[in-house]
């Protein structure tokens, strides 16, 4: 009898435990490292503290927490638009972007948990478009680093207009039409042409100038001998006569395929007989 009577009394306390443990669980949240909370209340509408990480309470089905990633994350926004001289150009930009924390009640109110997806691009195309059109196609090349500039100023400009912020903007991909490419590879190739031309006449004009200095060389050279031989006779060619046959005895004497024979006297006593070089293979 007491045994039924104590089975009756936990049945009776079960449904009130579950449903106070039900209530209990569904009046706590948590919010994660990285994030925020935003309470909407069905009574006062959003509220304006923004909730920081960490276990926390409400009243249930009253409030409602609404959870934001607040750390930076990445988009790219591509477009294709015109330049100042009317060629087409395709740009892709890299926006690291996280919301504005003390103003996500707003971006609830105005643009809600997706307002990245309904901002940037929208935004981004926007001032892309804006700044390439006053550029020509060959500034956005050589003055990239400017349009870069203009293009993160103006950007982050807008962006704070509905409490976004942006860490970092950069062109991350510039292409430009089939006509420019075209056009600018032909400039490349004449350029090089031209560059190749100079080199040819600036090689010609060094080797003209070292042709006239050997000449010059040469013909001072010769004068000085024609003096020497005027003054003091024909001595000065007989020593480079003599210097010249000891180097080539030399260089046959060095040969082992080549041997000299000399002549001898002749038969009438005198002796000019000839010298004999023979060539052995």
């Amino acid at each position: 009898m007491a045994a039924s009577r104590g089975l009756d009394f936990l049945s009776k306390l079960a449904v009130p435990a579950a449903a106070a443990i039900g209530l209990a669980q569904a009046s706590i949240y948590d919010v994660k490292g990285g994030n925020r909370a935003v309470i909407f209340d069905r009574l006062s509408g959003v509220k304006e503290t923004v909730v920081n990480e960490g276990t926390h309470f409400l009243v249930p089905w009253l409030q409602r927490a609404i959870v934001y990633d607040v750390r930076t994350k990445p988009r790219n926004i591509s477009t294709t638009t015109g330049s100042k001289d009317l060629q087409m150009v395709s740009l892709t930009l890299r926006v690291l972007h996280r919301p504005d924390v003390k103003n996500l009640p707003k971006i609830y109110q105005n643009l809600g948990q997706d307002y990245d997806e309904r901002v940037l691009p929208s935004i981004g195309n926007e001032v892309l478009k804006a700044i390439v059109a006053r550029f020509d196609a060959a500034e956005l090349i050589t003055q990239r680093e400017q349009v870069s500039n203009l293009i993160r100023s103006e950007l982050l400009k807008r962006a704070q207009e509905f409490n976004i912020m942006l860490e970092d903007v950069s062109i991350t991909h510039m292409t430009f039409g089939r006509e420019f490419t075209r056009a600018v590879e032909q400039k490349q190739i004449a350029q090089q042409d031209a560059e190749r031309a100079r080199f040819i006449v600036e090689r010609a004009e060094q080797e003209r100038q070292a042709n006239v200095i050997r000449a010059e060389g040469e013909a001072e050279s010769a004068e000085t001998i024609s003096r020497a031989v005027d003054k003091v006779g024909d001595g000065l060619i007989q020593i480079r006569r003599i210097e010249a046959a000891k180097e080539i005895a030399q260089t046959l004497a060095a040969n082992p395929n080549v041997s000299y024979l000399p002549g001898g006297a002749r038969g009438d006593g005198n002796g000019g007989g000839s010298n004999i070089l023979l060539g052995l293979r």
